[in-house]
């Protein structure tokens, strides 16, 4: 397996592309901003001018990558060669069957499968490898069986948008319904009588979805009744169903809000109704046991606690009774509801507990793991009559394990499954550490990190590379990835910044980093790197950093406000171009998003979020090595984003640094599609990185495995 080959006639054969300047004066609040690059935005993505561009940029990263094609296509080997090639996921039991999904040597999409009983004969449901024929890049959407499980419905995305068609499938005779959903969100959410699905639709322009159909198989789409529009563009909705199989759940989503809508699964021809209404600053989910919910809520909890609450009463916040009071130290992440059993996920100072309370009394107990830095969560339960309960373990040196526990035997479990790491991997070689980095206003941030023990000094000599991303609440686990593996054997320190915007630290953490305090967000990442390179756990000249989509927005701010910090910065579909997106309602995660980072139609957000734009931060200086990768179809942070940035920064930067700009146009947000051209993407980023760190130098090559 190979990499393409850069294809150029020499070093001196294509120049830096230079985008005209084109006047675009914006005026709002009484600034004026200049985008001389606006022109780059293309709708169609048809504009033969910006198409010329794109490709004149990939012209010119091809030549200036053409030196780290050997070591690309080392790494690439070296990623791949980890995996195992027949992987098969932990089969788990649902109605009549154990599902699962497995592997194939060689194969880039997965095979899905299920069997009557672990020794029985496979019955292979879908061969994803065939539906991604022919196309360059494919998405498998969501995957859901018929309550009776004799149909399939799938979702598929060949643009890289996100926009999929559903299909479906007879299990029993194997052929494809003639029944085909268009513009949908990718999945279905089944009724109990097995005829009629309920699905998501988006809107073709924002991309956005915000209609909920539907539709009664062997019948035209255009027949599909629209049962629920969202009216409120800041709101997200998405479908699930309860885990006893009896209410079709209708989840609606803003930042700092959120509404439940319920409906009978064995009565689809009615209406959604609320659980309880939306209230403003009020988040909620629910999880339910015979005629009881448990509602996880923040009202009067930042942090949220747990209430109980008949169904009858939902509606009427005075009813519902605490079953679990909040705690300012402790964040509910997630609730489990088996039939006699209550499972919570919480997050205290950053590190994940899985707590079990029997509903008959007796005492809880907590799953016990001892490693300093892990990531713990509830894994496929599929049941709600069970007393098992699987969970997923993994650490910055221990690979994902799935872990079955009988919930009547506190603290014996076993080991359903680890994944295997192949080309000589040995966990002893490796070392975890987790720190708390006090920042500039004197908060202490969370810090994972990891290298390998024979190639660490802990005096400033080793490379340092610093991922974040901080922003929407999501945490960056610190989990076991095998990619890393190819950076630590050459002696390069990893390390994850848990800045503010995430919830590491509980829902005060997150919003410490959004809307007026988002620079604290870019304050704890550079404070990391002082920090870590002043305590010897990295050079401070030999800095790398890495971040992707609001990540890439974290990597442009530091480039822009401490690039003397940093050696080398990789910026993956980054969202730069913060203040001219956020003012345009037609572009895909605006509106859902004023409460993440303000609405600059308000003055006070607009002057705020320019300080830190990083397209609008752009400044006569120099500026470290810069790697910066997008997708045309980029469904979440359009491709003319970077590009602007990109040709923004050719213009002021004032080094002689290399700056690439890699254009993928044939992908989307998520970069590559299929199991192993995944890979082609970190094979391209660390040659870049390594490359650059040992020039002309076997370090570069690789360590040992002994």
């Amino acid at each position: 397996m190979s990499l393409s080959a850069c294809t150029t006639s020499g070093p001196a054969t294509v120049a830096a592309p230079r985008a005209e300047q084109r006047p675009h004066p914006m005026s709002l609040h009484g600034v004026t901003r200049n985008d001389d690059y606006y022109w780059l935005r293309d709708d169609a993505r048809q504009d033969a001018a910006v198409i010329a561009h794109l490709e004149a940029e990939n012209r010119y990263a091809d030549q200036q990558l053409a030196p780290f094609q050997g070591l690309r296509q080392r790494l690439f080997d070296e990623l791949v060669g980890r995996l195992e090639t027949d992987e098969s996921s932990v089969p788990y039991h649902w109605q009549r069957h154990w599902y699962y999904r497995r592997y194939q040597t060689g194969g880039e999409y997965p095979l899905i499968g299920r069997k009557t009983s672990l020794d029985a004969p496979e019955q292979l449901m879908l061969d994803v490898n065939l539906r991604a024929a022919g196309h360059e890049f494919y998405g498998l959407g969501g995957v859901a069986v018929s309550p009776n499980e004799r149909l399939l419905a799938f979702g598929e995305d060949t643009l890289s948008r996100r926009i999929y068609q559903i299909h479906f499938k007879d299990l029993d005779t194997g052929e494809l319904l003639g029944d085909v959903l268009e513009g949908t969100e990718g999945r279905v959410v089944w009724a109990n009588d097995n005829l009629h699905l309920f699905y998501i639709a988006k809107d073709p322009q924002t991309l956005l979805g915000f209609q909920v159909f539907r539709h009664q198989l062997g019948t035209p789409q255009k027949e599909d009744v629209l049962v629920y529009e969202e009216q409120d563009d800041t709101f997200y909705i998405s479908l699930g169903k309860s885990l006893d199989g009896t209410r079709l759940v209708l989840l609606h989503e803003s930042t700092t809000s959120s509404e439940v809508s319920l409906l009978d699964a064995d009565t689809p021809l009615g209406e959604f109704k609320p659980f309880l209404p939306r209230e403003e600053g009020h988040e909620y989910s629910i999880a339910k046991l015979g005629d009881d919910y448990y509602v996880l809520s923040n009202w009067q909890a930042t942090n949220f606690r747990l209430l109980k609450v008949t169904a009858s009463d939902s509606a009427d916040k005075s009813k519902w009774q605490q079953v679990l009071p909040y705690a300012a130290d402790v964040r509910i992440e997630d609730v489990l509801l088996l039939k006699d059993y209550l499972v919570l996920q919480t997050r205290e100072l950053g590190i994940s507990h899985i707590r079990v309370h029997p509903l008959d009394g007796a005492a809880p107990f907590e799953l016990e793991f001892d490693e300093a830095a892990y990531v713990l969560g509830l894994d496929v339960n599929a049941e709600q009559d069970t007393d098992k309960l699987r969970i997923y373990y993994s650490s910055l040196t221990t690979p994902e394990s799935i872990f079955e526990y009988d919930l009547g035997r506190p603290g014996e479990r076993r080991l359903l499954k680890q994944e295997r790491v192949l080309g000589g991997f040995d966990a002893q070689n490796y070392r975890s550490e987790r720190l708390f980095i006090q920042a500039r206003d004197g908060v202490q941030v969370p810090v994972s990190l990891v290298y390998r023990k024979d190639k660490f000094r802990k005096d400033g000599s080793n490379p340092l590379y610093q991922y974040g991303y901080g922003a929407y609440g999501h945490t960056v686990e610190p989990d076991f990835s095998s990619s890393v593996i190819s950076l630590l054997d050459r002696g390069v320190v990893y390390a994850i910044a848990h800045v503010r915007g995430s919830e590491m630290l509980g829902r005060p953490w997150y919003d410490a980093g959004r809307m007026f305090n988002k620079q604290n967000t870019f304050n704890d990442f550079i404070d990391v790197t002082q920090a870590l390179t002043e305590q010897g756990y990295g050079d401070k000249g030999r800095v790398l950093a890495a971040g992707a989509s609001a990540g890439g927005l974290l990597m442009g701010a530091i480039a822009n406000q401490a690039p003397e910090r940093y050696f080398a910065i990789a910026a993956h579909v980054p969202f730069v171009d913060l203040v001219t997106t956020m003012l345009d309602e037609s572009l895909p995660l605006t509106t859902n998003e004023y409460d993440e980072w303000g609405n600059p139609n308000d003055k006070a957000s607009f002057d705020y979020m320019l300080s830190y734009s990083p397209y609008d931060g752009v400044k006569r200086q120099a500026y470290p090595h810069l790697l910066v990768t997008t997708g045309l179809h980029d469904s979440q942070v359009q491709y003319f984003e970077p590009a602007k940035w990109v040709a923004k920064l050719r213009q002021y930067k004032t080094d002689r640094h290399q700056l690439i700009f890699k254009i993928d146009m044939e992908a989307g947000h998520g970069g590559k599609s299929g199991r192993y051209r995944q890979y082609e993407d970190t094979a391209l980023e660390y040659a870049f990185f390594l490359g650059l760190l040992f020039p002309d130098s076997e370090a570069a090559q690789g360590a040992s495995q002994e």
